[in-house]
């Protein structure tokens, strides 16, 4: 009996504490997150393609829409490609690919000044060979911070 005796005591000062005075609203006690952080996304390309997809787009500009109103310091787009072709043709369609991104976000509104844009081209190729598709992608890599 005596471990119910504490338990509802303890209970007792849980609920009367969750009563207390001072705090009326929410934004009291929790921040909202800002938007404006480091951010990563990718966008996934078809076989041998550099032609962004319309779900590539739409990936683009949401996040474009997120950041709107956030001061971009720095996005780094690294294009990569599977190991289908040679060295030489991954690392155009690496280029290509990355370019295709850093157009679109510029296209969206974002500084071109802050863009650094990198294809890794037979370096992201699976060692074995094999075709991956996950390869197919542009990473973009996003330094924001709200606006001063």
């Amino acid at each position: 009996m005596k471990r119910s005796i504490v338990l509802l005591g303890l209970s007792a000062v849980a609920v009367s504490g969750c009563a207390a005075e001072g705090f009326r609203n929410r934004s009291d006690l929790v921040a909202e997150p800002s938007a404006c952080v480091a951010k990563r996304f990718e966008v996934y390309f078809a076989d041998s393609e550099a032609r962004l997809t319309e779900p590539a787009r739409q990936a683009i500009g949401m996040t474009a829409a997120q950041l709107q109103g956030c001061e971009i310091r720095k996005v780094q787009v690294i294009g990569l490609s599977d190991a289908r072709g040679g060295a030489a043709a991954n690392q155009s369609l690496s280029e290509r690919r990355a370019i295709a991104v850093a157009e679109a976000l510029t296209a969206a509104g974002w500084p071109a000044p802050a863009f650094e844009v990198e294809a890794v081209g037979e370096n992201a190729a699976a060692s074995s060979g094999v075709q991956e598709p996950m390869r197919r992608r542009t990473e973009v890599l996003i330094d924001a911070v709200p606006r001063s």
